[in-house]
């Protein structure tokens, strides 16, 4: 099976000698190690970022880092440093690796080593364990071109109270196993519903749709509140576009004109085609007309933070 992902980057070899930053060291990839004790590997106690670096600029990183500082406070995870010296730790990295532009950073933060093997926060008592890890990324041509195929899964997007989406956390084993669904289903990526049935999110990704000129996306109120998905909203509102935030279900979107993703890393990736049903008729004038705003975005964003 021709399998894809939202994630498919074109091969580059200078990937092969990247250095990766732990806890203020700089290691080969070769020798970038965590201990087994570590709170994220053992039990996924941590939370993450992902980052884009276009033209020497970390786009939105502002956004990103309220996120991310706001993630580490509701779960009492001290990040160990201020803003200022984390993006000296994100440029230290940058540089060790000499990179420019179509770079993919993860910025992974965990409650650091246990002194035992079990779960109480107590026992991670060395601090926690920063790791930023960069690579030469450029998301490949195809998927805008065909499209991503989803399958609508029965994992869900749960509530709040048991794991709120709104955490970008270690702890991705629900979408871990949505995506194994859609892959045994013959799709690319997941089509997740929330709680009460209506369309959501992905297993890595937001979702709109389009009916009639109008964009469609969920309430927010079960899913990531991504940076590219808020920019997308705004960037609607800004330029004409409806745009709607609603319960909708999946026959209106199965129906929709065009459908397409949103992300870091991706930027819109078009959808395809949702349970094997074709979305629209193959053209897709409103989301070409996002992704070209998006790009003139990025490109103001980027000259007005370049130094």
């Amino acid at each position: 099976m021709d399998t894809h992902t939202t994630h498919d980057a074109l091969e580059d070899p200078r990937n092969a000698d990247i250095r990766i930053y732990i806890n203020g060291a700089l290691k080969h990839r070769s020798e970038a190690m965590v201990s087994v004790y570590d709170s994220g590997f053992m039990l996924g106690d941590g939370m993450w970022e992902g980052l884009r670096l276009y033209d020497g600029v970390w786009a939105f990183l502002d956004d990103h880092m309220d996120r991310f500082y706001n993630s580490c406070k509701a779960v009492s995870l001290d990040v160990g440093m201020d803003r200022a010296a984390l993006f000296d730790a994100l440029e230290t990295t940058r540089r060790a690796n000499d990179m420019h532009t179509d770079v993919h950073c993860r910025l992974m933060l965990t409650r650091g080593v246990k002194v035992r093997p079990f779960q109480h926060p107590a026992l991670s008592r060395s601090g926690p364990t920063l790791v930023i890890l960069m690579e030469h990324s450029k998301p490949v041509d195809r998927l805008h071109d065909k499209g991503i195929r989803l399958a609508t899964v029965p994992q869900v997007r749960g509530l709040p109270m048991s794991q709120d989406a709104k955490y970008n956390s270690h702890s991705k084993l629900n979408c871990v196993i949505a995506c194994l669904q859609a892959e045994q289903a013959g799709a690319d990526e997941a089509l997740m519903l929330d709680p009460h049935g209506f369309v959501n999110t992905t297993n890595a990704c937001n979702f709109f749709i389009v009916r009639k000129g109008e964009v469609w996306t969920s309430t927010g109120d079960y899913c990531m509140n991504g940076v590219t998905r808020q920019k997308v909203i705004d960037l609607c509102r800004a330029n004409g576009i409806p745009v709607r935030e609603k319960n909708y279900s999946l026959y209106e979107a199965i129906g929709a004109d065009e459908a397409f993703l949103t992300g870091t890393f991706g930027a819109q990736t078009p959808v395809a085609s949702i349970d094997g049903k074709p979305i629209g008729d193959g053209t897709r004038p409103v989301t070409a007309r996002i992704q070209a705003l998006y790009k003139a975005l990025i490109r103001d964003h980027v000259a007005a933070h370049s130094t």
